[in-house]
């Protein structure tokens, strides 16, 4: 660790104040009322919605009167509309970075998608382009099926809906099958932003994405900066309720008129696409062309205001369907991001700290608990985070992260995950229940282990057996590998990007 340069990265779920934090952070910092070399900060927007330019309600960005002067790089300086992943973020990333070092200042990364400042921290993890296939994917692709070989050659733009077009998504997973079965055995035929994800790295990279995670296993991580992770967490039942709050905000401050205008750009875009039929904008085209899983269009409210904005006669109880389910989305998203900080996060920080006390760790992280708010909030988050980030870039010795509180204690703690790149290709593994699987051309899978268990126990899975022994006898095996008979028939946050994560 000797060398590298201080980051502090700030992560967390949405609405529990992390900008608020970063703020007071570099505020403190710009006083010069300490003994440290440094003067000031910047703050880094890691929220990948954030980048766009406009849409400030949708996308909850932090008004300019409220930054308080401190600078804010890497938000909105894209277009809606315009792609813009993970692979690009980092680079961007990695030389405001640079740039703010070069400043005497230290940037403060700060944003909800954990998975960008993952791959921030830890490099080499993306994949790169190359110019040439491996063998094994030369020798693949020309044993590929005449239909394959067409798919392979003209992958779709965006992702089959599995749902309304379950013979596409088959075929999609059938193909990243014939390539490369084991990561094939990582996703399900459902998922098809996943699948097709896969099968554009290889495209992309000329390599396997399981070719690519044993390189990477072969690799430890090593952090590219010294870097101070801050975890800004409210407990959930608290959080709802503000979230509930804030998205009735949202809706009084514009938040339909955004909504229209990002309708109007998705129309605009499904005109000039040289495939498009329709001529004129259209509130129906928006919502049936329009990805949600792409860009600004993910936007929790973008797709949930979609029928109500549609309805030639839009009614209170359409509106009031939508705001239900935007604030549902808002707080499934929280759960999601609490989800990705214990289960990748954090096994992949404390591999690196090899097991070692809080005072040798190469990568400190601290649960700030911003349940309460008011007093609370100065003392239990910013006064501990100023206290612990005073100590950091001082190199003083660092409390106990689970000291600051039973939260912390409770949230920090987890079982052992493994993260070698490997081992958690082969701890997800997909199978198929031959048993619950009505039609051979749409397997139903779960995940191997404790999904699996939960499965076989299950009401529908007893019923299912049950039938099948009533028909057939007893079954002599009730599960079965995607490489059976029947399968013929990968933060975060960005699988549309060369720049792709492949686990």
């Amino acid at each position: 660790m000797a060398g590298l340069r201080p980051l502090i990265t700030i992560c967390g779920t949405t609405g529990v104040g992390k900008s608020k934090l970063a703020i007071e952070l570099a505020l403190k910092l710009a006083q010069g009322t300490h003994a440290l070399e440094w003067g000031g900060a910047r703050i880094i927007n890691a929220d990948s919605m954030q980048v766009y330019t406009g849409m400030d309600v949708i996308t909850n960005k932090v008004p300019v009167v409220e930054r308080m002067g401190v600078e804010h790089l890497l938000m909105d300086f894209k277009q809606p509309g315009e792609q813009y992943v993970v692979g690009q973020w980092v680079q961007d990333a990695i030389n405001a970075i640079d740039e703010t070092h070069g400043m005497d200042k230290i940037p403060i990364i700060v944003g909800g998608t954990s998975y960008w400042i993952q791959h921030l921290i830890f490099p080499n993890r993306l994949p790169t382009p190359a110019e040439s296939w491996t063998d094994s994917v030369a020798k693949s692709v020309a044993n590929l099926s005449p239909d394959l070989l067409e798919l392979f050659n003209a992958l779709p733009e965006h992702p089959p809906s599995a749902a309304s077009h379950p013979e596409d998504a088959i075929l999609l997973h059938k193909l990243l099958e014939a390539l490369d079965e084991p990561v094939a055995q990582r996703w399900h035929w459902k998922d098809t932003r996943k699948v097709i994800g896969s099968l554009r790295v290889i495209k992309d990279t000329g390599k396997t994405p399981s070719e690519i995670i044993a390189e990477q296993s072969k690799t430890s991580l090593i952090p590219r900066y010294r870097t101070l992770c801050f975890w800004l967490y409210a407990e959930p039942s608290v959080l709802n309720e503000r979230l509930d709050a804030r998205v009735n905000d949202m809706i009084k401050q514009g938040l339909l008129d955004e909504i229209k205008e990002l309708r109007a750009i998705a129309s605009s875009h499904i005109r000039r696409s040289p495939d498009a039929v329709i001529t004129e904008p259209s509130d129906e085209s928006a919502g049936q062309q329009t990805d949600y899983t792409l860009g600004i269009y993910q936007s929790i409210g973008y797709k949930e205001f979609h029928d109500y904005l549609a309805s030639p006669e839009p009614s209170e109880k359409l509106f009031a369907s939508a705001v239900e389910q935007m604030k549902c989305g808002t707080r499934q998203y929280a759960k999601r991001q609490i989800r990705w900080l214990r289960n990748k996060l954090l096994p992949a920080i404390y591999s690196t700290n090899s097991g070692g006390d809080h005072a040798a760790a190469l990568l400190p992280i601290y649960l700030l608990d911003a349940t309460e708010l008011g007093n609370q909030w100065t003392s239990h988050v910013f006064n501990q985070g100023e206290r612990i980030m005073e100590a950091f870039l001082g190199n003083e010795s660092l409390p106990d992260p689970l000291s600051l509180s039973e939260r912390a204690r409770e949230m920090l703690v987890i079982d052992v995950k493994a993260t070698n790149p490997t081992e958690v290709l082969r701890a997800r593994k997909k199978i198929i229940c031959p048993v619950c699987t009505l039609n051979s051309s749409r397997p139903f899978m779960v995940e191997d282990g404790p999904q699996w268990e939960a499965h076989r126990h299950s009401r529908a899975h007893r019923k299912h057996a049950s039938r099948t022994a009533k028909m057939h006898g007893p079954p002599v095996n009730c599960r079965a590998t995607v490489d059976s008979g029947i399968s013929d028939a990968l933060d975060a946050e960005d699988q549309s990007d060369q720049h792709r994560s492949v686990v």
